[in-house]
């Protein structure tokens, strides 16, 4: 199958990746129902034990719906070389999974930070300066964890790593993104170019900027939306990142300040075959994830997807 494909995520229906958020959680089989039922073809695993860990239980779960397993995100505290170990076991752990249950496209590995645990970096997510940023030695141990993490998944599973950038962590802003790029391998860690953290974590740059810049590095696109208004609120009242992520942040598609016209002819010049992945981050309990998704679907049916 060749085109561009869309997918959805549980991050939609309230399950981050992040302890401790309260909110009553959406079962993982509601949640894949309600996917399917608005239209999606594909999904990412969410936390580690929100859907079936056993591979034959998960295979089913997938089946039965016609869905395909696209990644899953593997937060490693990447500046804590100590911590790379865990990281290293947690996502060879996860990548078995993904391999157990892969179809066609395979998935993704996605790694990222392990945001918002830095309470400097998550305080003022969305507005980061020079001075809140890593230094040379440091930067050489995150692309040293990135890197070997990669290459272990790679030689055991065989599939692919993308980093994901990500706002309240330690590499959010296109500088950020540059830097951990120039240092890693381009035929072994790539790019999953997220549109909703891009226009947030750059302080509202245009997202094409970012696909131009990065484009060469890009093998896997999350699509979600940045309300202009609300991250402006949070930049000058100082909010957190989940206080901004609590007011609506990252809207449905098409109601925040993302081109997706503009995305999506860019993935069509590009030949970009593969899914596009939803993801609309909103906390636990909050909204309305069904009809939000059935919305996003609708939008993008617009736009030709």
């Amino acid at each position: 199958m060749r085109g561009i494909r869309v997918g959805n995520a549980p991050c939609s229906w309230g399950t981050l990746e992040f302890k401790g958020l309260g909110g009553e959680q959406i079962g993982y089989r509601q949640m894949l129902d309600e996917l399917v039922e608005t239209g999606y073809t594909g999904t990412e695993l969410g936390d580690w034990g929100y859907m079936p860990t056993d591979p034959a239980a998960l295979r089913s779960e997938l089946a039965s719906r016609g869905l395909a397993m696209l990644g899953a995100f593997v937060p490693v505290a990447l500046t804590d070389e100590g911590a790379h170990a865990a990281g290293l076991e947690a996502a060879l752990r996860v990548a078995r999974l993904l391999a157990a249950v892969a179809t066609t496209p395979e998935p993704f590995l996605v790694l990222a930070d392990d945001n918002g645990k830095d309470p400097v970096r998550t305080a003022n997510a969305g507005r980061i300066t020079a001075a809140m940023m890593l230094d040379a030695p440091s930067w050489r141990v995150v692309a040293r964890g990135a890197t070997h993490i990669a290459q272990a998944v790679r030689e055991e599973t065989g599939l692919r790593t993308v980093f994901h950038h990500h706002c309240a962590g330690y590499v959010e802003t296109p500088d950020e993104i540059a830097r951990l790029l120039d240092l890693t391998d381009p035929d072994l860690l790539g790019l999953v170019y997220d549109t909703g953290h891009y226009a947030y974590g750059s302080g509202g740059q245009d997202v094409r900027s970012g696909l131009d810049r990065f484009g060469e590095r890009i093998w896997y696109v999350h699509l979600k939306d940045c309300d202009a208004e609300i991250a402006a609120r949070a930049r000058s009242e100082r909010w957190g990142y989940f206080d901004a992520v609590g007011h609506g942040v990252f809207c449905e598609l098409g109601r925040g300040c993302v081109d997706f016209c503009d995305v999506v002819a860019w993935l069509r010049r590009r030949d970009y075959q593969g899914y596009v992945l939803v993801e609309q981050d909103v906390l636990p309990g909050m909204g309305t994830p069904k009809a939000s998704a059935r919305r996003n679907r609708e939008y993008l049916r617009s736009l030709g997807l």
